[in-house]
């Protein structure tokens, strides 16, 4: 079969052109946390990187992402020795940041590499599509926003992910992909909601035989199981040795944190939020108690700072009960009909429930939904029903990560055009589903997508026209509700499209 055009390689290098220009751009926080890390790694012994606190960014990563830490600053004292003091607070010389910058586009070929054997391992029908969904996650607006201009190393890290989930689809390379997970666990433990898939998985597919689920394949159960404890012995055992694994744990589970973000992501809580703000005003009249202190709370962008007005409050172990029931559904059916359709479908809800009922989510997690969930978008009309809002939603909810007004057009006709193109290329190339579609559903989602447009203008142009200054929060309380009522929307549609399938 002739190779598909444009190829992924040809994506990736005008990608990175594109990528270069954007090397001045803002960049948040993240940028010092790594800067600091690169500093701590470098400077210090690892017996003392988890008890550095000189910078409040302190580092709260597992020990693989240290060490890759490491290895990058054993390049970046080449290039500016001053960037590792620790003491160097908020540094940001001009090399400091096109080489931070590079960093991330370097580490980002292990996506670029992931995508491409996706491609090749899908069948000769099938390329067409995979090709699209491929460069559409390495064109993704998520990545460029978080990554190229916020600050992060999301694309090194998913390239990871899809590599494990693309070595999963055949059964000679079922132990290097449960292996390969473990490793990215110990790299950034956010995977971690999406170990469950991965567990059911591993357990039905490589430790159970496949004629019978009672008969265990003890061979492969001893190495799997040798395996990922030799993967997290690697990361954590130095630590352990040193008796330093309460103080790890304490940095990467930090629970004192609120319920919701700084700003609001598009989850359950958000519309849990949003309903209190608006009993406030309605509470009075119908005899429901306010607290007055809790008004102000879910408007000051304060990290731990969330209290409801009316409603009840939401306990960690409540978020933890509706995260872990919403991730047992979808894994029944993987259990009792595994395949790697099934299996990709499970990751994507795991990814789901977590980002919807989970514990101080940050908005940049939508991520853990959006790539695995484009692998199969385009497998017939009825999974791409249920990502079309998700898509939209999920990019426009990362809008605010952006408030300065230089890459206001970057973000908006990047995004627009992305959603544009590669929703109706997916129009184009996704088959017909053998089962009928929910035409409201259809109709729904487009008026949902409309009001996108308007909503992107107000939040970012009108309102502070008309208010001012005054009522700064109503934009991104508008932006994480109308968000979140599009992941709950795609959620729900996309589970119905699992069962049914």
């Amino acid at each position: 079969m002739s190779e598909t055009y444009p190829s992924i390689a040809q994506c990736a290098v005008v990608a990175t052109a594109f990528k270069i220009l954007l090397f001045p751009a803002y960049k948040s926080t993240d940028f010092e946390v790594h800067r600091n890390w690169l500093a701590i790694t470098n400077t210090l012994s690892p017996w003392q990187w988890y008890y550095e606190k000189t910078s409040e960014w302190t580092l709260d990563y597992p020990p693989f992402f240290a060490y890759f830490e490491w290895a990058m600053s054993q390049v970046a004292k080449l290039v500016d020795p001053a960037m590792l003091r620790i003491n160097n607070l908020e540094y940001d010389s001009w090399q400091t940041v096109y080489f931070q910058r590079t960093t991330v586009i370097v580490t980002e070929l292990a996506l670029v590499y992931a995508l491409q054997l996706f491609v090749e391992s899908s069948p000769a029908l099938n390329k067409r599509a995979a090709q699209a969904a491929a460069i559409s996650v390495l064109l993704s607006p998520g990545l460029l926003i978080i990554d190229h201009i916020h600050f992060q190393y999301n694309g090194a890290m998913y390239g990871l992910l899809v590599l494990s989930l693309v070595l999963a689809r055949q059964k000679s390379t079922v132990l290097v992909s449960g292996l390969l997970f473990a490793v990215l666990l110990c790299m950034k433990h956010i995977y971690l909601y999406l170990a469950p898939a991965y567990f059911v998985f591993l357990l039905r597919t490589y430790c159970l035989s496949p004629k019978s689920m009672f008969k265990i394949q003890f061979a492969n159960c001893v190495k799997l199981g040798g395996g990922i404890i030799a993967v997290f012995a690697t990361a954590f055992g130095p630590f352990a040795v040193k008796g330093q694994i309460p103080q790890i744990l304490s940095r990467l589970f930090p629970f004192s944190r609120g319920l919701c973000h700084a700003y609001w992501a598009p989850n359950v809580w958000a519309l849990y939020s949003f309903v209190d703000r608006l009993l406030i005003s309605v509470a009075p009249r119908v005899g429901l108690p306010v607290k007055s202190e809790a008004i102000n709370s879910v408007t000051r962008g304060l990290v731990g700072d969330t209290a409801f007005a009316v409603l009840p409050e939401i306990t960690p172990r409540l978020c933890f009960a509706l995260t872990l029931l919403f991730q047992c559904i979808p894994l029944l059916k993987l259990f009792t009909r595994p395949s790697w359709d099934a299996f990709i479908g499970a990751v994507t809800l795991c990814g789901y429930a977590s980002f919807l009922f989970g514990w101080h989510v940050h908005e940049k997690a939508i991520l853990l939904v959006l790539v695995p969930f484009s692998l199969i978008a385009l497998k017939d009309r009825r999974h791409l029903s249920a990502f079309r809002p998700l898509a939209v939603s999920g990019h426009v909810s990362l809008f605010p990560l952006l408030f300065t007004p230089a890459e206001f057009p970057i973000k908006t006709i990047y995004t627009i055009f992305w959603l544009v193109l590669f929703l109706m290329v997916f129009g184009r190339l996704a088959p017909a589903s053998q089962r009928p579609r929910i035409f409201l559903f259809d109709r729904l989602t487009t008026l949902y997508i409309a009001v996108s447009i308007p909503l992107i203008a107000y939040c970012s142009l009108l309102h502070q026209v008309v208010f001012g200054k005054r009522y700064e929060f109503l934009p991104l309380m508008f932006m994480s509700a109308y968000s979140a009522l599009g992941v709950v929307v795609s959620w729900v549609g996309f589970m119905f499209v699992y069962f049914t399938s």
